[in-house]
């Protein structure tokens, strides 16, 4: 089945977690990064676009500087991070050197996603590379970036670069062999799952506990990729990195790990608008106005009942309904503050109240994203 799926399939995004990369005293795997670039290397021969998400850059800094335990200041561990990528950059090159590729290095934040002109340059920047033969190798700035400013985790930045890139295909390399029941280690009876079709209640509950002392995702951090990853319209899996030649087995159809299916992709826009963009602020509003959103309508005045934060016009907002449940996210044509006086107002009342009128929809259904 899996074969059949990955038919169509033309770029992949390959995430690559810290206990993959690193020994148990943290120290890079040499031999296993150069499996890994090889296979790389070798569906590129293939036809196939390849963008790698790596992390590891903690964990090689406390190997190339011996610190056994990962420190809790902020400091510390981005200069950890900053002596670990020079070690991490330096080894992928000369390893994809061998192979004869050229590889690029894009170090991104939160606010390369957040900031729409950020964004669609990192887009325009890896579809160049990528054009090129080149492998872009992205990680999180980890060295410079403030917590308000991160991604976080590079499983959930690996899909949000699926959505950046428009990959067809989310790979995720950890050191488990996919989604399981339950915890493999204190459970026998745990069974790994081959294929998830949607990812309800259940399917969030069986991911639980912590990473590695190097890395700082668990299976809850992956489950959350797979929500952003499957919404963009691609399909992910999880599999062992640690396993023998475990790309070009995935690429051969082999049943191994475990398959998110993609739903029907949004715009890349309206990815942007749903996982990209922060929010600035909420509009909350009535029932009705709620229903109208759910099946494909703009949001209008007339349907919102209170104003939750300042933004300006152009930003990206949360739409709530009265029990503080958020169901969609938009683009808003208004600032907060003139949406804070026209609000419940039908559109031809607008001008009298601010002396113009910008549109007739306080949010655009082209500029909407519905939450699933």
């Amino acid at each position: 089945m899996k074969k059949e799926l990955f038919k169509n399939t033309k770029r992949i995004v390959v995430k690559v977690g810290t206990s993959t990369l690193t020994n148990s005293d943290g120290t890079l795997n040499e031999s296993l990064i150069k499996s890994l670039v090889a296979q790389i290397c070798a569906i590129k021969n293939l036809g196939y676009e390849v963008i790698l998400v790596t992390s590891g850059a903690v964990g090689a800094g406390m190997g190339r500087l011996e610190v056994s335990v990962k420190p809790k200041n902020i400091a510390q561990k981005q200069a950890l991070a900053a002596v670990g990528q020079v070690a991490l950059m330096h080894l992928y090159e000369r390893v994809f050197w061998a192979y004869s590729r050229t590889i690029a290095q894009l170090l991104l934040t939160r606010a390369d996603f957040d900031d729409r002109k950020r964004y669609l340059n990192a887009r325009n920047v890896c579809n160049a590379l990528l054009t090129q033969g080149i492998v872009p190798i992205i990680n999180e700035n980890d060295p410079v970036v403030a917590d308000e400013l991160k991604v976080g985790d590079n499983d959930t930045l690996s899909a949000l670069v699926c959505g950046l890139t428009d990959a067809d295909l989310l790979i995720i390399l950890s050191d488990i062999d996919g989604l399981y029941t339950a915890n493999p280690n204190s459970d026998k009876n745990a069974k790994l799952l081959n294929l998830v079709q949607d990812i309800d209640e259940n399917i969030v509950k069986m991911a639980g506990g912590e990473g590695s002392k190097f890395g700082t995702g668990g299976m809850a951090t992956k489950i959350s990729a797979a929500k952003i990853a499957t919404k963009n319209g691609t399909n992910m899996l999880i599999a062992n990195g640690k396993t023998s030649d475990i790309l070009t087995k995935i690429i051969n159809g082999d049943e191994l790990g475990t398959l998110f299916l993609a739903k029907n992709g949004v715009n890349s826009r309206k990815f942007w608008v749903a996982f990209g963009a922060s929010k600035k602020g909420v509009l909350v509003v009535d029932e009705g106005a709620g229903e109208a959103l759910k099946s494909g309508k703009s949001l209008l005045a007339v349907g919102i009942k209170k104003v939750v934060g300042e933004f300006e016009r152009g930003f990206v907002v949360d739409i709530c309904t009265a029990k503080n449940e958020t169901i969609a996210s938009g683009i808003t044509n208004y600032s907060s503050d003139d949406i804070a006086r026209i609000l419940g107002l039908k559109s031809d009342e607008f001008e009298a109240i601010l002396g113009h009128k910008t549109d007739d929809e306080i949010i655009h259904a082209d500029n909407v994203v519905v939450k699933v």
